[in-house]
């Protein structure tokens, strides 16, 4: 007792010692319990589902419906990749987006992010193709205005072959070692409420038509670009879309590359969006 008695007038009598003890104490004991936390805490990404898409899809006007649950707020176009956290709960009876929103039991409910990407064509290859190669990419939701595709199909097609072709790459990198996740796209065929909307099965045709045609075109580029003649199969067959040599092009070819696409019509301006959200959230 006298030991613990001597200690504590030690302690409590202001000397230089003291003084110095006490400061490192307060200065130092936060900065050992933050690292501690930070060795011990797991820290995990969320998984993420990528929007992407030519300008005008809706696609700003979709993230904003699921966000806010408003189909009628305004949007504009966007210049730079935004993302919005959203709840999939786990809730079979919750029948739409709004339904399974709402229900917030502990672990009924699952996050990820729904990342937005421009579709200007001087952005989007960029920024899309930056997120394909991310390791919490779960699914691609892919855009398209079926009002007006006829008059932009070239574009729409173009901007697909891109993002299906760097899918199959992607699959393709891990032949050699473990194969990445397979990912998914949804051609969302969207503003089926107007009039001269496309249904969902014409979409899917015409797109398949005109990705044809962009290969046919590409294989033939290639080949008239002076690439040397040992090098024309390697790298045609590396840039060439779905089943190697076919003369024609379908959506099914992806499937050698564990790649399921799938076109499903709706309207985020009738908030007719609930196949939607059932295809992202079973691959959340």
């Amino acid at each position: 007792m006298e030991v613990l008695k001597q200690f504590l007038e030690y302690l409590l009598t202001p000397s230089t010692e003291v003084f110095i003890i006490g400061a490192l104490i307060i200065f130092l004991l936060p900065v050992i319990v933050h690292f501690y936390i930070v060795q011990t805490t797991p820290y995990t990404s969320l998984p993420s589902i990528l929007l992407v898409g030519p300008p005008a899809a809706g696609k700003t006007s979709l993230l904003t419906l699921l966000e806010r649950g408003d189909s009628a707020a305004a949007t504009h176009t966007s210049q730079i990749p935004q993302s919005v956290e959203l709840t999939v709960s786990d809730d079979h009876g919750a029948t739409t987006f709004r339904e399974a929103a709402r229900i917030d039991a502990p672990g009924s409910h699952r996050k990820f992010l729904l990342v937005d990407t421009p579709g200007h064509g001087k952005l989007r290859n960029q920024h899309a193709m930056t997120h394909i190669a991310s390791n919490t990419l779960r699914g691609i939701v892919y855009m398209v205005d079926a009002a007006s595709l006829d008059d932009g199909l070239a574009d729409a097609a173009s901007f697909l072959y891109d993002v299906l072709l760097a899918l199959q790459k992607r699959t393709g990198a891990g032949k050699t070692s473990k194969a990445p996740t397979a990912i998914h796209v949804l051609i969302a065929a969207n503003k089926l409420d107007l009039f001269t909307a496309l249904p969902a099965s014409l979409v899917r045709s015409n797109l398949e038509a005109e990705l044809g045609r962009i290969r046919q075109s590409r294989s033939k580029g290639l080949l008239d670009s002076g690439v040397g003649v040992d090098d024309i199969g390697s790298e045609e067959q590396d840039d060439w879309l779905g089943q190697y040599g076919s003369e024609k092009f379908s959506f099914g070819q992806m499937r050698e590359f564990d790649i399921e696409v799938d076109v499903i019509g709706g309207s985020v301006l009738d908030g007719k969006v609930d196949k939607w959200w059932d295809w992202i959230s079973d691959r959340i």
